[in-house]
């Protein structure tokens, strides 16, 4: 126990020191404004008191007394801005007492405890991270109605949402000690104080790069974010150094907490972000594409991190901690927690609005596989061809007209992948006339740099559709959360290479051949996302066919795996 501390004592003597230091900064540069006064003051007195006068001792005392009123007068402006600058804080979904009592119990112990102030609020974040956040800056604007408060003045505690569904109630106490420990380094006046300096910088520096219009604001915008960079740049390896201190002061106060357990925690958190990321990637962002958010991510973070439990060694053993009670226990109402979360989940990574609309509507777990990924599979299989009969492709003899999924592969078997021209917004895709030679610019490259314009027109067109409704909706934020910033703030991927849409195209009208002629069904892997299910079973085999296809020019592979699938490709399929 002494060495614990020991050890949170120098962290927090590291951190107290650091905080000086950057608070010398600051009267380094409140000195420096008073400088020219100063001198100003010296020449006034010595002409009061006959001491200095006369001469040049006379034009000296009126230009350093205008050099000071134009230096304090800057320096008053900086300091405004500075003071009054908001810094943005992280989106999240905030938890009122009366939404979430037994968590705010839970925390109010961890703080009872540890001896630390209580955070004044509880909000959650669609991620795997939990933190501290100072929000005392906001008491500068407007209030929109009453905030939830345990203590005034503590910051806020951000918890990761989906620790709350997949983690056990004796796990989030053991994970969330350390953070909740850190309310006891940041309620010392000087550590409150140098952050409360270094956010104002940050803020400034943000203010100062979108000044608005007009030379005038342009130009005094411009020299207080050079000021503000400067200060920032002379404190910044003060203030690291002091978030380490009080970081390693917190940690040393949490050791006597739950430490075993934290160590088995510890796994769960690295297990659930492994499942929220492919929860995200494989399974959200194409619901997202289509204008339709799951309104149960986290709920969904439980069935994804248990189908991982069953497929990995690794995970053995983790499936049977679901009978312990659940942290989301803690919430009188998950699902409308849950619902929140997910709807900020798709605003930050990937853009949607703020609220249900036309366009942008959510969809239960139960539905996905057919209000998704069917929908999914017979919009690019429309595209597909939709973009074919734009290039004048027609079948040969013998091959049925209409949109078949042998139409497809008989163009693609025509010649071989080679690099395609890269999406535009403007218009179709000018494709040149197709080579026979193997190994050059052949169908497969033209049909990908048309789907390609394809999908950028309808991006496009429907980003002009949705500003005006976004203006309005964001008129309704707090400025705080979000800033200027478009939307998605946190993007979870790169936008698709013209190949990767080709394949993802194929291997859909493979898909609405299948379930339209083999008796096959949509489905979706809770690890992977849509699924392509015949008699039941989940049939993971496709893709590497699909790009034997799509990249040599080889059908037979996908051939062989239609025939033995029962899928008969000259059918024509149903589009949307």
């Amino acid at each position: 126990m002494s060495g614990t501390v020991v050890g949170e004592e120098a962290g927090a003597l590291s951190a107290r020191s650091r905080a000086l230091a950057v608070l010398r900064v600051r009267s380094r540069a409140l000195a420096l404004v008073l400088l020219p006064a100063a001198v100003a003051v010296v020449l006034l007195v010595g002409e009061v008191t006959g001491r200095i006068g006369g001469g040049l001792w006379d034009v000296a005392r009126w230009a350093v007394a205008s050099v000071a009123v134009v230096v304090l007068l800057a320096g008053a402006a900086v300091a405004a801005v500075i003071a009054r600058a908001r810094p943005a804080v992280s989106p999240t979904v905030p938890l009122t007492l009366t939404a979430a009592p037994d968590l705010y119990r839970l925390v109010e112990d961890l703080a009872e405890r540890m001896d630390v102030p209580a955070p004044s609020a509880i909000a959650l974040t669609p991620d795997c991270d939990s933190w501290l956040e100072d929000r005392t800056h906001r008491a500068h604007g407007p209030r929109r109605g009453p905030r939830p408060t345990i203590r005034d003045g503590a910051p806020v505690l951000v918890i990761g949402s989906p620790f709350l569904w997949w983690m056990r109630v004796a796990e989030l106490r053991a994970v969330l000690a350390p953070v909740v420990a850190g309310t006891g380094p940041s309620a010392h006046p000087d550590i409150a104080a140098a952050r409360r300096f270094v956010r104002g910088l940050d803020a400034a520096v943000g203010l100062a790069a979108r000044p608005g219009p007009g030379p005038v604001r342009r130009l005094a915008y411009g020299a207080v974010g050079g000021v503000a960079r400067v200060l920032l740049r002379s404190c910044r390896g003060h203030a690291a150094e002091m978030e380490r201190g009080v970081a390693a002061a917190a940690s040393e106060r949490a050791q006597a907490v739950d430490y075993g357990l934290r160590i088995v925690a510890q796994e769960q958190v690295g297990l659930a972000y492994a499942g929220w990321d492919r929860l995200l990637t494989r399974v959200a962002l194409p619901a997202w594409r289509m204008g339709r958010w799951p309104s149960r991510l986290d709920a969904g973070v439980v069935s994804a991190l248990t189908e991982l439990s069953r497929r990995d060694r690794l995970a053995e053993g983790f499936a049977s901690r679901l009978g312990e009670r659940p942290a989301c226990d803690l919430l009188e109402e998950p699902g409308a927690v849950d619902e929140a979360a997910s709807l900020l989940a798709a605003r930050l990574f990937h853009g949607g609005p703020a609220a249900i609309g036309p366009d942008w509507s959510p969809v239960d777990w139960q539905h996905y596989p057919e209000e998704v990924v069917d929908r999914k599979w017979r919009t690019e299989a429309a595209r597909l061809h939709r973009v074919l009969d734009a290039m004048g492709v027609r079948p040969s003899a013998g091959v049925p007209a209409g949109p078949t999924l042998a139409r497809v592969m008989e163009h693609l078997a025509g010649g071989s992948w080679a690099a395609a021209p890269g999406p535009t917004a403007n218009g179709p895709v000018k494709v040149p006339p197709v080579p026979e030679a193997p190994g050059t610019d052949g169908p497969g490259a033209a049909l990908a740099a048309g789907i390609s314009a394809d999908v950028a027109r309808e991006e496009a067109a429907r980003e002009r559709s949705a500003v005006p409704y976004r203006a309005a909706d964001r008129a309704g934020d707090d400025v705080d959360l979000w800033g200027t910033d478009p939307l998605p703030l946190v993007p979870l991927q790169p936008p698709r290479t013209a190949r990767e849409l080709l394949a993802d195209h194929v291997t859909a009208m493979v898909c609405c051949a299948a379930v339209d002629t083999a008796g096959a069904a949509p489905g979706m892997d809770w690890l992977d996302g849509p699924a392509l299910l015949i008699n039941g079973e989940r049939r993971a085999d496709l893709g590497a066919r699909v790009l034997s296809l799509v990249e040599d020019g080889d059908p037979e592979p996908l051939r062989s795996w239609l025939a033995t699938a029962g899928v008969r490709p000259e059918k024509p399929v149903r589009l949307v």
